[in-house]
This record gives structure tokens, sequence and C-alpha cells, in this order.
């Protein structure tokens, strides 16, 4: 039976995130075809097979699990909770720009924290007492300084990276690599909610029920890292989720900053590596804070590409309002669309492919296009 909501689009998207088979990557793909998540729900089979889905995945598509859905959407109806999809104008501005963001948030707490200026502090579940220390008081201090703190709600120097956010009264965020209807580990629920209750948030992109399995971390490190100017890391061996992170932070053009430590200490191997390779040696808060404004350009010039990518899009809109006003039931090709509208051969052909996914045109054989409605 059909989920009964009154947010239809957010039953679209939650039967997309939930689909098997759709990678982030793979769903801003599908969306750059057809535009909308409800545009994808609607296509024909054959459309869906065309652009790569395998048929489990379109089936899931069709079929989807509607009493996990149901219970989605009672949790984001429940006071406190959201859900914001890729596309909603409340979607951070960072996180939109990485190679592959989420397509949905869950969030549990205040969304609007997302908008601050965000510093990530990882490292270590098993840190000595001296990172511990490090981690909580740089913690401390930038949100003293007005940045807001994102972490994984891990043990070790997660944990004392939020601890210390929660001490200078500033907000903070976690990133979950499981559900929000869970905390991993259980041990951290206190802190949890403890976040949640000093205006801060519980983030994940995954949907209720999922456990938090080896492959999710590496997703959930991304995020922290896409949120954030900046990635701070406090003791990290040489294997470690949190180089992943500040490799995930290097990758996405974001400043790595690490701290360094004894070279007898195993903990501190990570963090050298990082500063061979080019992360900011970090031995004081200042370090940090002198960067802030260059990081502060970051988001500014993200919000002017998200503008520009939003005007692009309203061109494309126009474009293909063209191309269908010069499409009738009679065949034409793609040379008499070129010279009849101005619009360049390479653009012509996607925006057709696009209108043809979208069930508007029909292509013959010989190259030549009829409209369909």
């Amino acid at each position: 039976m059909e989920a009964r909501s009154a947010n239809q689009e957010v039953v679209h998207w939650l039967r997309l995130i939930r689909a098997k088979g759709i990678s982030p990557i793979k769903l801003r793909e599908m969306l750059s075809i057809f535009g909308h998540p409800a545009q994808i729900i609607c296509a024909e089979p054959e459309q869906l097979s065309r652009i790569g889905l395998s048929q489990s995945t379109i089936d899931s598509i069709n079929a989807p699990d509607w009493d996990a859905i149901e219970a989605d959407l009672a949790w984001v109806n429940e006071p406190g909770n959201h859900f914001i999809s890729y596309l909603d104008p409340e979607y951070p501005v960072l996180l939109r720009q990485i190679a592959d963001p989420p397509p949905g948030l869950f969030i549990r707490g205040r969304i609007d924290v997302l908008a601050g200026t965000q510093i990530a502090i990882v490292g270590s579940r098993n840190p000595t007492a001296g990172g511990r220390r490090i981690a909580m008081s740089f913690a401390e201090a930038l949100g003293i300084n007005g940045l807001t703190i994102t972490s994984g709600l891990a043990l070790g120097i997660d944990s004392a990276a939020h601890l210390g956010a929660l001490n200078a009264g500033a907000p903070t965020i976690a990133v979950l690599g499981n559900g929000t209807d869970t905390i991993y580990p259980a041990i951290n629920q206190n802190l949890a909610d403890r976040i949640v209750n000093n205006g801060g948030a519980l983030v994940s992109e995954f949907p209720l029920f999922t456990r938090p399995l080896p492959q999710n971390f590496p997703r959930r490190n991304r995020i922290i890292s896409g949120l954030s100017v900046g990635t701070v890391v406090v003791e990290a061996a040489l294997k470690s989720g949190s180089l992943i992170t500040a490799r995930f932070a290097m990758e996405q053009g974001r400043e790595v900053f690490a701290v360094p430590g004894s070279i007898q200490n195993p903990l501190s191997r990570g963090c050298h590596a990082l500063i061979r390779d080019g992360a900011k040696l970090t031995e004081y808060i200042e370090h940090i804070l002198e960067e802030i404004g260059q990081l502060d350009t970051l988001v500014r010039q993200a919000q002017a590409r998200c503008s520009t990518g939003d005007e692009e899009n309203e061109r494309l809109d126009e474009q293909s309002k063209l191309l269908l006003d010069n499409i009738g039931y009679e065949p034409v090709t793609i040379d008499l669309l070129v010279e009849e509208t101005g619009i360049s051969a390479k653009l012509t052909a996607a925006t057709l492919q696009r209108l043809e996914l979208q069930n508007l045109i029909e292509s013959l054989p010989g190259g030549s296009f009829i409209r369909k409605n």
C-alpha cells in the first residue's frame, strides 16, 4: 500500500534513497536528466534501463518498502526532526560542491546550524590523555570564536571535540554512519542528547534502521569534511578513519590542519604523514584562526557557484522550451533545430536526450524527432 503523506515530494526522495543500487553520483546524474525525483518515479522502465539502471534497481523503485518509508515519514514528522534533499535551499552549500553529495540528509536538532561556518575535528578512538585535552581545548576555543564544530560522535577525539564545543556554549554537529533512530556507540547516547538540546544537530544520509556497518563510515567521513571549511586531525594512526576524512578534505579542496606529536607515539604518525603531504602544521589555535578569513571565502565562492548553477538551470529550462516549441508532430532533424533556435549542436543533442527521457519527444530512425504530447 502506498504511503499516506501530505508531502509527496519527500516520499519520492525516500523511494530513491531506499532503492537498491543507486549511488549518490548516479542519482545526481539521473536528476540532471529528469530534473526532479517525481519524473524519475514516473519514468517508464525502458527509460530507466537506458540510463544504466539494473532491473532489480528499477523494481525497488517501483515496489518500495512502504513500511520503511512510513517509518521514515513518521520520524520526519516528529518535532525537531527534518529531512532536506539535495535540491532544497537549506541544503548545506559546501556539501553540495563535493563530487558525491548525499541526495538527502536526515537531521535531528536545529537545521539552521548547518548554515554556520564549520570546522571538523577528528582523530583516534583511543587517544592519549594529552590528545583528548588538545581536541577539547581546540574545539572550545574555536567555538568561542564563533565556529561550529563538526565530528563523528565516535569515542576518543570525536567525543572530546563535541564536549569542547558544548563547554564553550557553541553548537556542534555529529555526523552518523547509521540511521538517526539509533546512536552508535550506545555509550554516547547522553552526549548525542546534549548536542541536540544545546542547539546542535545529528546528521545522517542514511534512512532509519540502517545499521552502523563498516562500509558506512567512509561515506560518513566525506560528509564531515564536505560540511566543513577545514579539518583538524588530532592523533591518528597511519591507517585510520581520520586520515580518510583528511584525504577527503584534500580532494574537496578544503584546508587540513594536523597536530604534530612525539615521534615515539604511533598516533602521531598519521598527522606527520599529513604534514608531509601538505597539511598545515598546527600547534596553537592561532594557526587555525589565521586561516579562517580565507576559509570563509570558500563559503562565499561556493554560494556564488550555487547561484550560477541555478541561473544555468534556468537557461537550460528556457532552451528546453525553445526546442519543444520547434518540434511538432512532423519529423525534424537536429541540424534544422540548431538552425531554427541558434542553440549549439552539442547542447541541442543533450537537451533532446533529456526531453526524450521525460517522454515529451520521440526519436525516429534517421536522427529525427517528433513531439509526443
